[in-house]
Parts: structure tokens; C-alpha cells; sequence
């Protein structure tokens, strides 16, 4: 890839746990994620993750909130993104992996004792400070 890609990774709340995926047949394969994915063309950030929490779980957000960026550089992929992280609440739905070839596994997580290894993009989350329940991020 020559080229720098947008992607958006939705923090999901739900009874103060967050929603991770176990990723498998991509990069950062057995690593950790939240759901989300590529943004596409003439898409909004919220449009985004609305489709892509739907697509791969199932479930249905609600009252987004943008979060901070991250600069994620995947060296031994060549890859290079820019996430966009949004937290939303749960709104409703039964969590289901949709996309077999992509996720292995959905589970609720405690936000201070999240599943290792996580994906790039959510350690570098944590880098910044960012704290789900202080909702802020420190300078970058």
C-alpha cells in the first residue's frame, strides 16, 4: 500500500464495559480490536461506525461521541492508517461474530483489564491518555 488509510474503531459501552474483538486474516492478526473498520468515500466518522458495529457484530449504537486520532504504523505490513476512535453507547441487539473470516470472538470487557495483545491502534490509544471514564485525552 502506498498510501495512508482512514480507519474508525468504536469504543462500545455498555454497563461500563467496552466491546473488543479477537482479529484473525488480517494484520494484527490475534490481536485485540474494537469493532470498526475503513472509511469510505463521502462517509461521515459517525456514519462509519454506525455501519461497521452493524456489520460485524450485529448490535446498534447509540449517542456518539468523537474521541481523539491515532497515527498507526504497521512496519513489518507496510501498512499506515489514521484511526479515528468514536465511543458510543449500546443501544441494543445480540452480539454476533458476522464476518467469520475477520473476527473470532466479541466479549465485554472491564476497561482497565483489557485482553493482551491488543491491536496497534488501541495501544497507541492508551499512549495518549486517553481514559474511558475521564472521557479526555492529555496533550499529544
Amino acid at each position: 500500500m502506498n498510501h495512508v488509510r482512514v480507519g474508525v474503531g468504536v469504543i462500545v459501552v455498555k454497563d461500563d464495559k467496552v466491546l473488543m474483538g479477537k482479529r484473525i486474516g488480517s494484520h494484527g492478526e490475534n490481536s485485540w480490536s474494537f469493532p470498526g473498520g475503513h472509511l469510505e468515500m463521502f462517509e461521515s466518522v459517525h456514519e462509519c461506525a454506525k455501519r461497521e458495529v452493524k456489520e460485524e457484530t450485529g448490535i446498534e449504537i447509540k449517542n456518539l461521541q468523537d474521541v481523539t486520532f491515532t497515527n498507526d504504523i504497521f512496519r513489518s505490513e507496510e501498512k499506515h492508517y489514521i484511526t479515528l476512535f468514536v465511543r458510543a453507547e449500546y443501544s441494543f441487539g445480540e452480539v454476533k461474530v458476522l464476518e467469520l473470516d475477520k473476527c473470532l470472538e466479541w466479549k465485554w470487557c472491564q476497561w482497565h483489564d483489557l485482553p493482551q495483545p491488543l491491536f496497534l491502534p488501541i495501544e497507541n490509544l492508551l499512549k495518549t491518555g486517553y481514559n474511558l471514564y475521564e472521557g479526555d485525552v492529555e496533550d499529544l
